[in-house]
């Protein structure tokens, strides 16, 4: 809260000693959810797929490859020329193209009285004329699709969504459209992009040319499953010069993943030997990571003269590509790669700090003198916890919202106590169980080994208390606090964040918040 800073100048050349130890004054009493570990500076996470590529890209540059962005849809011709006789087997994986054509729609009498029953409008030979117009143009391109609704009711000058039920109602040839195939494809290898881009600017560039380009590839799999997705992130480049040889593979091989932390090199034949290669050329790379060991992470090798002289290029050229994803799954240690992509459609994995800072307060006192009353309650009520019944005692006297009270807690039944055993409870996690428990030898372990929250039940139910006599006071009024026996979090004032309760009971664990509280808490207002 503010402060007057002058008055502290002063008192502190006068009584430094007590200014000082006022300073704590000065502090506002935060709420529960603004309270270590529910309060927190969140560090935002990113996507581990496109923080691999943006690693990627950096360390590219930081090697002197230009980047480049290769196209996206290649004609099956393009195909032919790259893989030979491979292309077939090529093109058994790839996604062609297809689109919906455009109809022939006739305008007949029978058409004309469906328009004219929807619109009830007649509609004269002119404007029969400038319909069959507006239909031709379209068949013939003049204008896209999404803008034919907009055409038509220009034409038959009427709304939009009067359109659509007549295309719906009238023309059935729109709804019976089927898409048809072209002979377009979307790449599956970033090479079919490379000796495009290679044809056009081998003769233009200085050499060595030395390009990458990170971006997604389509493969129509099968399924996809935990290794393999249908759309995924190729990180390709391309050494071009006179005097290229293997060793580029794996010098930019090394180069490029040392960047990632891993160290030795293996370099081994690729047995799948692809006719775009040449003998003897298409290289696996492992490499040791501190962590992964030996793993498999690129392929690189030098094009065939065959197929880049389909292109005119006439020289060498190394390529080595890797997938983005299956370098993802290594440094974060992934299992799948659907949930490292698509995470959002999985469970999270909540660790127990992520819980502790699921668990707050429902209810709790919106005023600095409310959340003083709650500490006040907890402090006095605790200190005489153990204190036989009936008995009772002053816990605060102020005013609050205009209104003077006196609170005192009590338990005026006999042979009792205070407060029951399970007010002094503290709520941990533990191995994802959200669990309320005492400061004994039996829970020990729990206390020791789990994540603590901050949180008693006394403190709990003295906010409830407070916030309780709080709303009262607006009122003008007293009241009386009281809870038994708890039974459910909600029973100790205690709120379990949805997505922290859906992970508890979906993993089977445990959440006990019970126990006896039998806590009284009387306000009355203050007679003058």
């Amino acid at each position: 809260m503010k402060f007057d800073a002058e008055e502290f100048r002063k008192r502190s050349k006068e009584d430094f000693e007590g200014a000082w130890h006022d300073g704590p004054k000065v502090l506002s009493t935060p709420p529960v959810s603004r309270q270590y570990p529910r309060y927190m500076y969140r560090r935002a996470r990113p996507h581990p797929v496109f923080d691999t590529i943006q690693k990627l890209r950096q360390a590219y540059l930081s090697m002197g490859f230009d980047e480049a962005m290769n196209p996206v849809i290649v004609e099956e011709q393009e195909v032919y020329r790259q893989f030979g006789p491979e292309a077939m087997a090529v093109l058994d994986r790839v996604f062609y193209l297809g689109g919906l054509p455009r109809p022939n729609v006739g305008i007949a009498r029978k058409q004309i009285e469906g328009i004219e029953g929807i619109t009830g409008k007649p509609i004269d030979s002119e404007k029969e004329e400038a319909l069959r117009t507006c239909l031709h143009r379209y068949k013939k391109g003049d204008f896209d699709g999404d803008d034919l609704t907009h055409e038509l009711s220009v034409v038959l000058d009427i709304d939009d969504a009067t359109v659509v039920h007549i295309l719906d109602s009238v023309f059935p040839e729109f709804r019976e459209l089927a898409p048809e195939s072209s002979r377009s494809t979307l790449r599956s290898h970033m090479t079919s992009g490379w000796f495009m881009s290679l044809g056009e600017c081998w003769m233009r560039n200085p050499h060595p040319i030395r390009m990458f380009s990170i971006d997604r590839c389509f493969r129509r799999e099968q399924e996809e499953g935990a290794t393999r997705l249908m759309s995924y992130h190729s990180a390709s480049c391309i050494v071009a010069g006179e005097d290229v040889t293997l060793d580029e593979g794996m010098a930019v091989a090394e180069g490029l993943l040392s960047a990632f932390g891993f160290t030795d090199f293996e370099f081994r034949p690729d047995e799948k030997r692809s006719k775009y290669y040449m003998p003897g050329t298409q290289t696996e790379v492992y490499a040791r990571h501190p962590v992964h060991d030996w793993v498999e992470v690129a392929t690189f090798g030098i094009y065939s003269p065959s197929a880049l002289g389909e292109y005119g290029v006439g020289i060498p050229v190394m390529n080595l590509g890797l997938g983005v994803e299956r370098l993802a799954m290594i440094l974060h240690q992934a299992d799948d790669v659907r949930k490292l992509s698509f995470g959002q459609f999985y469970p999270p994995t909540l660790t127990d700090r992520d819980l502790a800072r699921a668990v707050s307060v429902r209810e709790e006192p919106s005023t600095e003198a409310g959340r003083v009353l709650a500490q006040a309650i907890a402090a006095v009520a605790t200190e005489h916890a153990a204190v036989p019944s009936p008995c009772s005692f002053p816990v605060w006297s102020g005013e609050i919202a205009g209104t003077a009270l006196d609170v005192t807690v009590i338990e005026p039944e006999e042979n009792s106590k205070l407060l029951g055993p399970a007010c002094g409870n503290e709520v941990f996690i533990h191995e994802s169980a959200i669990l309320g428990v005492p400061d004994t030898e039996k829970f020990a372990n729990i206390r020791a080994n789990g994540i603590e929250t901050g949180i008693r039940f006394i403190d709990t139910v003295a906010l409830l208390a407070a916030a309780r006599i709080e709303e009262a006071a607006r009122c003008g009024e007293g009241t009386t606090v009281q809870v038994k026996m708890a039974k459910l979090p909600s029973d100790v004032n205690i709120k379990i964040a949805d997505h922290a309760m859906r992970f508890v009971t979906d993993n089977r664990k445990k959440i006990d918040l019970r126990g006896p509280i039998f806590m009284t808490v009387e306000s009355r207002v203050r007679e003058e």
